[in-house]
């Protein structure tokens, strides 16, 4: 019986740590691509393009980002758009963040959680691995909706749920209202290029 109960135990445990295990990243190599997708955050509004995040991700990384980002974009336009951008640039990587106008206009978010998921689908197909990027809630910028990390969660992804939260909570790194300036783009590819490297994507 003691033996029963020890082998549950170890059973039990080992789930639990793996159900708490942090999803990792393929290494993408030197001559990787990543697609940078979303709205304005990705486009850089608020900056010239050449401070946008992806263009600082590529030079701190050496890797090929490309901006497709489209201001004023909501998800329902992003689910069309998403697959022929994969099947364009073939990316290694996908760093997904969009919502952000979805939320501003009181958009369902049961809809968006569907669409973002669409879009992860179609990433998941093709072999591409998606890093997922939380918006925040449409008051004070405070807290990430949670359809994002139930997103993580049902689809196992590498999941920041405070990067845009936090820039977009910080007036000093602001060109307005929702848009950064350029230090804050520089700040947001700095922590997504150290994500990468924490989670083995890129070294």
């Amino acid at each position: 019986m003691n033996q029963i109960k020890r082998l549950a135990l170890v059973l039990f445990l080992l789930a639990l740590f793996t159900a708490c295990s942090s999803p990792e990243l393929n290494s993408i190599g030197h001559d990787g691509t990543i697609l940078a997708f979303g709205d304005s955050l990705t486009v850089g509004k608020g900056a010239d393009k050449k401070n946008s995040y992806p263009s600082v991700l590529a030079e701190l990384s050496g890797l090929t980002v490309i901006n497709a980002g489209v201001s004023g974009e909501t998800t329902d336009g992003g689910v069309k758009r998403l697959p022929s951008e994969l099947d364009r640039h073939s990316p290694d990587l996908l760093l997904l963040i969009e919502g952000g106008n979805d939320i501003l206009r009181n958009r369902d978010q049961a809809s968006i959680k569907a669409n973002l998921g669409a879009m992860i689908q179609a990433a998941k197909r093709r072999g591409v691995q998606v890093v997922l990027f939380g918006i925040p809630k449409k008051s004070l910028f405070s807290e990430s909706v949670p359809l994002y990390q139930e997103l993580a969660d049902e689809h196992q992804l590498v999941f920041d749920e405070s990067l845009v939260v936090d820039l977009l909570h910080t007036p000093s790194l602001k060109a307005d209202q929702i848009h950064l300036n350029k230090v804050g783009y520089r700040k947001m590819a700095e922590s997504i290029y150290e994500l990468l490297r924490e989670k083995g994507a890129v070294y």
